[in-house]
């Protein structure tokens, strides 16, 4: 078989099914949507018009699978999807569309068939719920044609959520109502650092852009339709710079700031005044009504704490508040943000930062720091989504060697994102049980393009989609079968990394990067571990 991520069981069985033009396709009630995206997508393909009617392609809802486990059964007189919800019959009919090849992921008719499916018994099911990707809109915006074709992408692969970083120094992605110079003055910055940021070279181009409510609305919906959750991410109370240029009282400094052209960690962050709490509540009003998802990120992460030393504002609200420093201080500010979103049914993720001041109650953690952070929040009784930066940052570069994109950070190759493990070691039965699951990450401040954005993503995103779909860690078979799971990425458009390196217009000697050694990420994680400490 050749199916990516591969599935927990697959028996093969004898002959084929044929799909021919009386092929029909039905579907018990509960499990319509699935059976309607599976005829939106084939049909193009294969010139199928798929009606409804008995035998062909059956959707059967059973009891006794779990929320996104299915089973599917192919025999020469019919295939047959069986789940118990509408998440695990989609997941078999994406299934479904890998064992008719490569051409059933075109767009248009490339073939008059015929449309075969091998005889099979697959029982499959994910070993996380949350299996997740965080595209970063706000350092380079994506448009809306774009992030919906990443949804399907997401999708085909079995993902289930997109975690979208909308806010930043580098530009406000979201349009609030009640803040328009959010978008007017927030959504655009002057230029942009062509490559790392140690080279200090800019390419002198405006860039910006943004979501309109609408824009936001499509989103979603089209991401529902795929069972995919849209989890928004409002950055607080660092990475606000663009919000600070836009509302200048939101800072601590007396003065008009522009939205931010380095990239970095910057040193301007939101100050602690009740004002600006109640403005962050309002722009959260507008987020909930949009995004109906369970999880609202709230950020909490690379929070410089030089400002709210020397603010005497600052030194009041640790005064008042009997706390012990400023980390206790950004812990405090964020709580003011978890606290409300929990009393509106909620349920809030930060970034494992907040450690340091302690976690506020009911917070789901964002681990990216390394497997020490994650164990240590399921510890202590958090929920945890693990994404260790050394693993599944998809921003770092794929090989050593100049012909990488705008090279940065370490290598993350295939094999290391094929065998990553979400489970951090030595936690208990129950400790294990707090770990969601896990997502890649695409930072983009050197991904200036979808062209580029493909080339990063995949094919390590596939691999990752197998590391949290099954337990499996058989990177030659996974090598196997990518060879021809690439062809779908062709058919889909997918401009991604050749095996044997860029092709020459893929890579970006304009751009000069920033590689580091694996050896200085270990030393830079042992640093953050050594550093962690409880209130």
């Amino acid at each position: 078989m050749t199916l990516v991520p591969a599935p927990v069981a697959a028996v093969p069985g004898q002959g084929v099914f044929s799909l021919g033009p009386a092929t029909t396709l039905t579907a018990d009630p509960a499990l319509a949507r699935a059976a309607a995206w599976l005829r939106e997508a084939l049909t193009p393909a294969t010139g199928l018009s798929l009606p409804e009617g008995p035998g062909g392609i059956e959707f059967r809802q059973v009891s006794g699978l779990a929320e996104e486990e299915y089973r599917l059964t192919a025999t020469p007189g019919r295939v047959l999807i069986e789940a118990a919800t509408a998440p695990g019959a989609f997941y078999g009919a994406q299934t479904l569309r890998q064992l008719l090849g490569p051409a059933a992921f075109r767009a248009g008719r490339t073939a008059e068939g015929p449309w075969r499916v091998p005889a099979v018994t697959i029982e499959d099911r994910p070993r996380y719920g949350w299996r997740g990707c965080l595209i970063d809109v706000a350092r380079h915006f994506l448009p809306k044609h774009d992030l919906l074709r990443y949804i399907d992408l997401l999708a085909a692969h079995k993902l289930n959520v997109l975690h979208l970083h909308l806010t930043d120094d580098q530009g406000w992605r979201l349009q609030i109502r009640k803040y328009p110079k959010l978008t007017e003055i927030g959504a655009w910055r002057h230029e942009s650092p062509l490559g790392a940021k140690k080279h200090r070279r800019w390419d002198g181009r405006p860039h910006g852009g943004y979501y309109t409510q609408d824009d936001i609305r499509e989103i979603v919906s089209y991401a529902a339709d795929r069972f995919v959750t849209v989890v928004p991410e409002i950055d607080l109370p660092g990475h606000t710079q663009a919000a600070i240029a836009a509302y200048p009282e939101l800072g601590n400094l007396d003065a008009t700031l522009p939205v931010r052209t380095e990239w970095g960690v910057g040193e301007n962050v939101l100050n602690v005044a009740d004002a600006t709490i109640a403005f962050f509540k309002d722009v959260l009003d507008e987020v909930l009504e949009l995004f109906p998802g369970p999880y609202v990120c709230v950020g909490g992460d690379e929070v410089p704490k030089g400002q709210w030393n020397e603010s005497v504002p600052a030194k009041e609200r640790i005064r008042e508040l009997d706390l012990r420093d400023a980390e206790e201080l950004q812990s405090w500010f964020v709580r003011r943000f978890t606290d409300y979103l929990i009393a509106r049914g909620r349920k809030p993720v930060g970034w494992d930062e907040l450690l340091a001041g302690g976690l506020p109650p009911g917070l789901t953690v964002a681990a990216w720091r390394g497997q020490a952070c994650a164990a240590m929040a399921a510890r202590a009784g958090h929920d945890v989504v693990v994404s260790p930066f050394a693993e599944t940052y998809l921003d770092f570069r794929q090989a050593e060697g100049e012909q990488e994109p705008v090279a940065i950070g370490s290598v993350t190759g295939l094999r290391a994102v094929h065998g990553f493990d979400p489970v951090p070691a030595g936690l208990s039965a129950a400790e294990r049980e707090r770990v969601l699951g896990a997502q890649a990450a695409l930072w983009t401040e050197h991904i200036d393009s979808p062209r580029l954005l493909d080339y990063m993503a995949f094919p390590r995103l596939a691999a990752f989609a197998e590391a949290v779909w099954n337990d499996g860690r058989d990177f030659e078979d996974f090598l196997g079968r990518l060879a021809v799971h690439e062809r779908r990425l062709d058919a889909l458009g997918v401009e991604y990394r050749p095996a044997g390196g860029p092709h020459p217009w893929q890579r970006r000697p304009d751009a000069p990067g920033h590689p580091r050694t694996r050896a200085e990420i270990d030393a830079e994680l042992a640093a953050w571990t050594a550093n962690l400490r409880w209130p």
